[in-house]
């Protein structure tokens, strides 16, 4: 069988004659998955071997805007940095543009704004390519429904099908061979007293990004073959704790989540160790004051940085013992 092309899967969705505005312009925010995607079916859609479930990060994330380009070239800018047309950025950013803008031949500038470290490992991807997906859409006024907007963000960064929605989110794996029932949804279930906390070991680019080194794992790590179910269990478990409002359960299933995503890392080859020598020590602090009492968690993406999870009442003393902690509130009022 024929593998579906992203612009055989795109291209039914769009209208024949594209009504582009003056101006497009979305934010989305960053997610930090509870029970991890790693791991892909199709590697040229971005579909998951695995289901997975976040929590946005609130305020944090990328803010994007498309405006027709003064020139007759497009135009990415990052951080209000003009990028080279050849760089990895722009690149991904225009190939993605493609998909949408068709035969309508007209420059662009694409501007991203993040308020967190580009490709270090704090899902900056996910939230950039979910701001661009929202921004396509109010440019080109195409008023495509959540579950496809979720869809085809996916193709730009598997995470970003997340990153659409806001709070605690679910991404289906999905069977389909066009991937459009691979998409995220919004859970209703709120908590408001659930705090993360982002613990940035390093904030520079990582050496191996998020795409090559899920490929590593499936192809080199024996110990990949439990993960996808290890990942389904863990996914009802957060399930129940989130129904339950059970933050026990809800950080043990996180960690253990983490850590075993990163085993199979390890157990690659050439082994694939994001870690750096203080992600290690954060790790034996929170296990630490975890068995002095503290109820504290940590979660990890690929990359050397924590996220650790607690609730607000203990939010004074994780503060106290991480002076740098950036904290945020998934769940605020209003």
């Amino acid at each position: 069988m024929l593998k579906l092309s992203k612009m055989d899967v795109v291209g039914p969705y769009l209208p024949q004659t594209l009504q582009p505005g003056e101006r497009g312009e979305a934010f989305a925010p960053s997610n930090i998955a509870l029970c991890k995607y790693w791991g892909k079916r199709d590697t040229g859609l971005n579909l998951p071997i695995n289901a997975s479930l976040s929590v946005s990060l609130a305020h944090l994330g990328s803010k994007t805007t498309i405006t027709p380009a003064t020139g007759a070239e497009d135009q990415v800018c990052l951080n209000g940095d003009l990028l080279a047309a050849d760089s990895r950025f722009a690149t991904k950013v225009v190939d993605f543009v493609d998909l949408f803008r068709g035969d309508l031949n007209q420059p662009l500038r694409i501007e991203t704004h993040n308020n967190i470290p580009t490709a270090a490992g704090l899902a900056s991807s996910a939230s950039g390519f979910a701001a661009l997906m929202l921004a396509l859409d109010d440019f080109y006024q195409l008023k495509l429904e959540p579950p496809v907007l979720s869809a085809f963000a996916r193709m730009g960064s598997g995470s970003a099908s997340r990153s659409v929605f806001e709070g605690f989110v679910e991404w289906q794996m999905g069977h389909r061979d066009d991937g459009m029932d691979s998409h995220a949804f919004q859970l209703s279930a709120r908590w408001p007293g659930l705090r993360i906390g982002l613990v940035k070991v390093a904030t520079g680019e990582k050496k191996v990004d998020s795409r090559a080194g899920m490929q590593r794992t499936v192809e080199s790590a024996h110990l990949y073959q439990s993960w996808p179910l290890q990942a389904a269990a863990d996914l009802e478990k957060l399930h129940q704790a989130i129904l339950a409002q059970d933050f026990a359960l809800l950080g043990e299933t996180a960690e253990q989540n983490a850590l075993s995503m990163h085993a199979t890392m390890i157990a690659s080859w050439p082994p694939l160790l994001y870690w750096q020598p203080d992600s290690v020590a954060a790790m034996h602090k929170v296990w630490q004051l975890r068995a002095e009492g503290l109820a504290l968690y940590f979660t990890m993406d690929a990359g050397p940085n924590l996220k650790l999870l607690f609730e607000a009442e203990d939010q004074a003393a994780i503060e106290q013992q991480f002076p740098d902690l950036e904290v945020v509130n998934p769940f605020p009022a209003g």
